[in-house]
């Protein structure tokens, strides 16, 4: 399984960008679906997770509101919408698939839950 993310940038803040994730499987539908991010010497952090059909998502506390996370199987493609972007959102956002396994959303919510990863797209906002 090999994930590709895209569409990072620099952007001035209170800007929207859209990351994508293009996740090279057989069926995504097997899979759970979450965005990390690490900002410049901070750990990395969980920022959204999404079930294999779409209707359950989960967010950090920090972007509920203005984050959105979506996910087309039929593309094998996982968006994920930032909307009125601040300075603090500035990170590299990864892309992580684990096996769906049936448990609740505080599972995905973890790193450690996820078995691939993306390279990275860094997100830069100025303020």
């Amino acid at each position: 399984v090999q994930l590709q993310a895209s569409g990072g940038g620099l952007v001035q803040a209170g800007a929207s960008l859209r990351l994508s994730c293009v996740v090279s499987v057989g069926t995504l539908r097997n899979y759970a679906m979450g965005w990390f991010r690490q900002a410049p010497g901070k750990e990395r952090e969980f920022v959204a997770t999404i079930g294999w059909s779409g209707e359950s998502t989960s967010y950090v506390d920090s972007v509920k509101g203005r984050f959105t996370v979506s996910r087309d199987n039929a593309k094998n493609t996982v968006y994920l919408q930032m909307n009125s972007l601040k300075y603090e959102d500035t990170a590299v956002y990864y892309c992580a698939a684990a096996p769906l396994l049936g448990y609740s959303d505080a599972y995905y919510r973890k790193m450690a839950s996820y078995d691939y990863w993306g390279q990275g797209t860094l997100v830069t906002v100025s303020s």
